[in-house]
């Protein structure tokens, strides 16, 4: 089975989550953004985990959660994303499973690790509900593949990939698909508040 790492993109806890500020205070909300990273990380299983942050309180908490940090301040969400999954293959990594870690419900990411002898040119990828953003990216190193996150991310992310050749897998996956951008993300099947 060819090497594995995770790669958790992690904004600074205090700044994380300003849209719930309808529903939470500003306590309430770095402490889900905290919790919810936490269970991404664990979610990982027995896979190596990076933190891509810019923030020391970030890097000192995914430490204490058994994760790698890889510094990169000052880069933004794509550019942070591609530099990581880069130094990852540095580490020998061979495959990343980028996750956001706004994900309340990941229980686990190892079946995003494809087997077998088109392994090495497949992209798996797992929209949010609403199949608009990019939830987690299960992609081969050395692709020289660009992220684009935002609005409409998952469309861009499918073409990226056809550009570089590669197979495209779609996994539609309930718990990996829900994400908390917005109050109503709190709701009925969202996490507990």
């Amino acid at each position: 089975m060819a090497a594995v790492g995770v790669l958790v993109p992690v904004k600074a806890f205090a700044d994380a989550k300003v849209r719930l500020a309808p529903a939470l205070n500003p306590h309430e909300r770095a402490t889900l953004a905290r919790t919810m990273a936490a269970g991404v990380v664990a979610a990982a299983g027995d896979l190596p985990v990076w933190v891509v942050c810019d923030d020391e309180a970030v890097a000192d908490w995914a430490r204490t959660n058994g994760a790698e940090v890889l510094w990169m301040p000052g880069r933004g969400l794509n550019r942070a994303v591609t530099e990581g999954v880069s130094a990852l293959g540095r580490h020998g990594m061979e495959r990343v499973v980028v996750c956001h870690a706004d994900l309340p419900r990941a229980v686990r990411l190892d079946h995003l690790c494809p087997e077998g002898p088109d392994a090495p040119s497949t992209v798996i990828m797992v929209p949010d509900r609403h199949r608009d953003g990019t939830n987690v990216l299960s992609l081969p190193t050395g692709t020289g593949f660009r992220f684009s996150y935002g609005p409409g991310s998952f469309p861009r992310h499918d073409t990226e990939a056809r550009r570089h050749g590669l197979v495209v897998v779609t996994l539609d996956d309930p718990d990996l698909a829900w994400d908390v951008d917005l109050p109503a993300d709190l709701g009925t099947g969202g996490p507990p508040t």
